[in-house]
């Protein structure tokens, strides 16, 4: 059946997870209006639901599974006919591909990572639904799928804001972490596919553009004849040649790079964020711990040496970067003396950004075999301490900006934000509601309230 099957139907799409997936659900949305649906921002009522699901850690996946149980109620007390069609795609289908649609009754269709760029074809046949040798799933075993820029896209970001993905997959062993079987292989797209789709987007009028990956830092590296060549780094294309590359395209905008692994910073990317006029001085390097013994277990590539060295390098040769990293606590075998390594490490090294996450015990994963398991009780204390040793840091760093004139973006009547924050991770700043949306502008930080500041004095606003 033709995708033009699917002219005057509605589609509707609850996107769950992160950026990446995000990009994903962009994706199959744009494939969807190209073949005639309307996307509709009334999932309830709309004749396909595409539940585009999570499926990291625990906590996702119970939100994937109760949006997916209570879209099916809802469409069954809704008395509508024809009835709605529920299609799962995402991480949750491709890692449980021969679990879920048993366990799933309620759902019409599940499609793996692969199938994003085939959406429409699948969702033609699901309407009207023949049963008689109708397949409700179509997942491969190994994704493979890479989007580039002729990937047509409906945006569900702001106008002003648009992420891009410049690679998919992950080739690292973190003990942790059930990615690399979900999304597969890491694999880079090359620079001049990423160019033309920042330029397309700036041309639209976006004024901030987010990079991101499973590990931005790997990007290039899957293409190099030997990744442990001494100077891999500087052999085909990299993210500093990527950065550079971008930092060329006209226009007043932002690019931040997210997900980027300690393990591959090297002198020549540092070089590159600090050379840059477009890059913001933003560093995502998730650390994850900083006890050697935990970093080993974790096989996360690094030692505490390496990492406080890393550390010093970006403050040093990035002039005013801000570094954001994470950490994971409660790791099967963290014991105290480990914690409170990390906690005093916390305090030392006063980070402008820090996120902490307690270990999941996930399925599929080597650390879910380990010995030394933690109680959900204390990997809660310690999240709770750490937390706290954080909000005194970012407080007296919040001191620190008031009287400081600040250039933001401003995504909404009366919020904005610095080139210190991402979005929907980081901190806010009030302005002035007159301020329009998606501009720049320069402001007089006045206040703060933890990790957000208050700005009451407009200084210039540009209509950029």
């Amino acid at each position: 059946m033709s995708p033009l099957s699917l002219k005057g139907k509605t589609v509707g799409m609850i996107p769950l997870g992160c950026a990446k997936n995000l990009i994903d659900a962009e994706i199959m949305l744009g494939r969807l209006a190209e073949a005639g649906a309307v996307v509709s921002f009334e999932a309830a009522t709309s004749d396909i639901l595409i539940i585009n699901t999570c499926g990291f850690i625990d906590p996702a996946k119970e939100e994937a599974i109760r949006t997916v149980l209570s879209s099916h109620q809802e469409r069954e007390s809704s008395r509508r006919s024809p009835i709605q069609k529920i299609v799962v795609t995402g991480c949750l289908a491709q890692r449980y591909r021969e679990d879920l649609p048993s366990l799933l009754p309620e759902v019409d269709l599940f499609l793996g990572l692969d199938e994003v760029d085939k959406i429409a074809e699948h969702v033609a046949r699901l309407l009207p639904i023949d049963d008689q040798g109708f397949r409700r799933d179509a997942i491969s075993s190994e994704s493979r799928f890479l989007p580039d820029f002729s990937s047509p896209r409906f945006p569900l970001t702001p106008s002003h804001l648009a992420y891009v993905k410049i690679a998919e997959g992950c080739n690292h062993p973190c003990t942790f972490c059930i990615i690399p079987r979900i999304r597969g292989r890491f694999r880079s797209r090359s620079i001049a596919s990423i160019v033309r789709e920042v330029e397309e987007q700036i041309a639209r009028g976006v004024r901030e553009v987010i990079l991101i990956s499973q590990d931005s830092t790997y990007f290039g590296r899957d293409r190099m004849r030997s990744e442990t060549a001494p100077d891999a780094s500087t052999r085909g294309e990299t993210l500093a040649d990527l950065l550079c590359a971008l930092d060329e395209v006209p226009g007043d905008f932002w690019i931040r790079v997210l997900y980027t692994h300690p393990a591959h910073w090297n002198d020549r990317l540092i070089q590159a964020f600090a050379a840059a006029r477009k890059v913001v001085r933003y560093v995502d390097v998730p650390f994850q711990h900083i006890a050697d013994p935990v970093l080993q277990r974790m096989q996360r590539g690094t030692s505490e040496a390496q990492l406080r060295e890393l550390l010093a390098s970006l403050r040093r040769d990035i002039p005013g970067v801000v570094v954001r990293t994470t950490f994971l606590v409660g790791f099967p075998g963290e014991g105290e003396d480990d914690f409170q390594r990390l906690l005093d490490f916390v305090g030392e090294a006063r980070f402008e950004r820090l996120g902490v996450f307690s270990y999941s015990q996930e399925e599929g994963t080597r650390s879910a075999r380990l010995e030394g398991q933690i109680p959900a009780a204390e990997k809660k204390r310690r999240w709770e301490k750490l937390m706290a040793r954080q909000k005194e840091i970012v407080r007296s760093r919040a001191a620190e900006s008031i009287g400081r004139t600040m250039r933001v973006l401003v995504d909404s009547p009366g919020l904005a934000r610095s080139a210190a924050d991402a979005p929907d991770v980081d901190g806010k700043i009030f302005v002035s509601p007159k301020l329009p949306s998606g501009k720049f502008a320069e402001v007089v930080i006045r206040g703060a309230s933890d990790y957000d500041l208050i700005a009451r004095e407009t200084v210039c606003a540009r209509c950029a």
